[in-house]
């Protein structure tokens, strides 16, 4: 596999050839204006080198906005900024501010800017990104948890798959530091029974000690942002186990730990009375086990799907997994009292032990005895979390899409992977945001288009991992009516998206990294992820030999939820006897897309930005 990174830029303008490895010589040539490849070993193929032109359309607005002699001033600039990007506040000072910056790329740069200056401002993605940099945390964040989709991990402390990978720390702080709140641990007993680790229940690798992990926590919980982190818990411990726990986290985060007062909240308090604090939620071990038996039983082995590269929300994975976790006895068979007396002692203590660990929890956990309507009944007077799998979810949407959505707008839901996704893929998150499932569970440890997803989606509202869901989903109307993920709705907006061109490549990557013959012949993949109806992909044409594409098309969306919609961008390298090469992703929500032409950047695979690699784009709703 080829690498996706490296900066080549050092070498490639270095005439000194003979330390470089031999496939690395063979393209280059005169490298100030072509580029040379080898060919069935005898022949020699010359490529200009890329060149980035402004597209026609940019030239004709610079001709619009420009005066005679081809001078674009602040007074043009801020018309630009009005009439073209909708930044109606914009100012001529600002304008100026805009003009001085680029000044050194214009001969004209005390009276403004010139089209080469000008293009070089819009295909600036420091100067010119598709989300605003500058507003930041810009939502309501004074309603209940209840009220946001949260960022949320799945056995956070995993390195790799589900079955046979390393339980430790690093995967915790690096989900941390990209901006998950919500982080989960597996506590069992250690070998010794005298401490707690955290631990899958099926791997085959060694755990981290339960202490480590929550050190690290406190370390980086709000390093990305600052509003709460939620630990949740999956518990398999006896009762003084608990109580050991209790003790842990209560020394580590101190006055940082949120504790409610009350046994059961009313109501979830909200982010911003809750920022810099940390909220464990957790079930009891009984009702633990018993929910995990319900699960394993309801979900049945998925049949392996072949492997597709195009499928839009990854690939699937056979089952390796079967049985149920074995019930943990809270009393040793060897520790069985015989007294009447001891027993109720010893329960009175393990009572005790449980209601220091049952005080730390502030979003309480577990599934009513009953079935799907059972757990979807609101409480008027306390609040609760309910866990279903992808799977669960799937089923009660058919059947009761409505009460979920209710029962979400107080209550939180969390989603989590079905247990065969042994190699850490992920779902389609759509399906639990549409009925209002606040903590969308994905394992963090890999990448694919679901990912992409849960990353584009928290880009939104300065990227702090909280997001307000719409109010579609919070309201009820007159008749006690909720909104109906089934409904069918009309077009609400619809977004114009025209693609002009990219560059950044030849900057990143090997220059044999796509063709060892020619330069790349690249496409790009646009689309919505969101609710079924506007959920699409379209594609360019490909742009043969050449760096720096030029594509210059035009792509239409409507859009009747564009509130839960967002824009999936990727691009490849065609090839024609391979599989097609990636070339970069990105994808942003919808509703904060500023609208004009603006510099998108690309990232990789596993979500890294890249340093150069980048697209110009203008987004219209019409």
């Amino acid at each position: 596999m080829h690498s996706e990174s490296g900066n080549t830029q050092t070498y490639l303008h270095d005439k000194t050839t003979s330390s470089l490895p031999t496939n690395t010589r063979n393209v280059l040539g005169d490298m100030s204006s072509k580029q040379t490849y080898s060919f069935c070993f005898c022949f020699r193929r010359r490529f200009r080198l890329p060149v980035s032109e402004a597209p026609p359309e940019i030239r004709t607005l610079f001709d619009r906005y420009s005066d005679q002699n081809g001078v674009m001033t602040a007074t043009h600039l801020r018309s630009f900024l009005a009439e073209v990007q909708r930044e109606d506040n914009a100012t001529e000072e600002e304008a100026q501010t805009i003009i001085d910056g680029h000044k050194h790329l214009s001969i004209f740069h005390r009276r403004g800017l010139n089209l080469e200056s000008f293009f070089n401002y819009l295909f600036s993605h420091h100067n010119n990104p598709p989300l605003s940099p500058s507003i930041g945390v810009h939502q309501d964040m004074s309603s209940p948890l209840s009220h946001y989709f949260i960022y949320t991990g799945h056995n956070s402390y995993l390195t790799g798959n589900q079955l046979s990978s390393d339980c430790s720390d690093i995967p915790i702080i690096n989900a941390l530091q990209k901006g998950v709140r919500v982080i989960e641990l597996d506590i069992w007993p250690n070998e010794s029974k005298d401490n707690v680790d955290v631990l899958h229940g099926r791997t085959l690798t060694s755990p981290v000690a339960l202490i480590k992990c929550l050190r690290s926590i406190k370390q980086h919980a709000f390093v990305a942002s600052e509003y709460p982190v939620v630990i949740t818990l999956e518990d398999h411990l006896t009762p003084d186990l608990q109580a050991k726990v209790a003790e842990m986290i209560t020394r580590t985060f101190g006055d940082t730990l949120f504790a409610p007062t009350s046994k059961s909240l009313k109501e979830f308090p909200s982010p911003e009375s809750l920022k810099r604090r940390v909220i464990i939620s957790t079930k009891p071990p009984k009702e633990y086990l018993e929910a995990k038996e319900v699960q394993e039983t309801e979900e049945e082995p998925q049949q392996e799907k072949p492997a597709d590269d195009e499928e839009a929300w990854g690939k699937e994975v056979p089952s390796l997994r079967g049985g149920t976790i074995s019930d943990y006895k809270n009393i040793e068979d060897d520790d069985v009292l015989d007294d009447e007396e001891d027993i109720d002692e010893a329960e009175k203590s393990r009572q005790d032990a449980a209601d220091e660990y049952r005080r730390l929890i502030a979003i309480h956990a577990g599934k009513p005895k009953g079935g799907l309507t059972e757990c979807l009944k609101v409480d008027p007077d306390k609040v609760r979390r309910l866990s279903l799998s992808e799977l669960q979810l799937e089923k009660a949407a058919e059947t009761h899409g409505k009460e979920i959505v209710r029962f979400t707008q107080r209550n939180i839901l969390r989603v989590y992977p079905k247990g065969t996704r042994i190699t850490s893929t992920n779902y389609n998150p759509l399906i639990g945001w549409m009925h209002g499932a606040q903590m969308v569970a994905f394992n963090m440890q890999g990448y694919g288009r679901s990912l992409w997803l849960m990353q584009g989606m928290f880009k939104a509202n300065g990227g702090c991992g909280y997001v307000k869901k719409p109010d579609f989903l919070l309201k009820v109307g007159q008749n006690n009516e909720v909104f109906d993920p089934k409904a069918h709705l009309p077009v609400k907006t619809t977004l114009k998206v025209t693609i002009y061109m990219g560059e950044g490549w030849f900057h990143d990557f090997k220059h044999t990294h796509f063709d060892k013959f020619s330069p790349p012949d690249f496409y790009a993949r646009v689309g919505i992820a969101g609710v079924p109806n506007d959920t699409v992909m379209k594609k360019t044409e490909k742009v043969e030999d050449n760096w720096s594409p030029s594509w210059n098309q035009v792509f239409e969306f409507p859009l009747a939820v564009p509130e839960l919609a967002l824009l999936r961008v990727e691009v490849h390298e065609y090839d024609m006897s391979e599989k097609d090469d990636f070339g970069g992703q990105t994808c942003l929500p919808v509703w904060e897309l500023r609208s004009g032409i603006r510099a998108v950047p690309l990232y990789s695979r596993n979500g890294d930005k890249y340093a150069n690699v980048k697209l110009l784009m203008r987004f219209e709703f019409i």
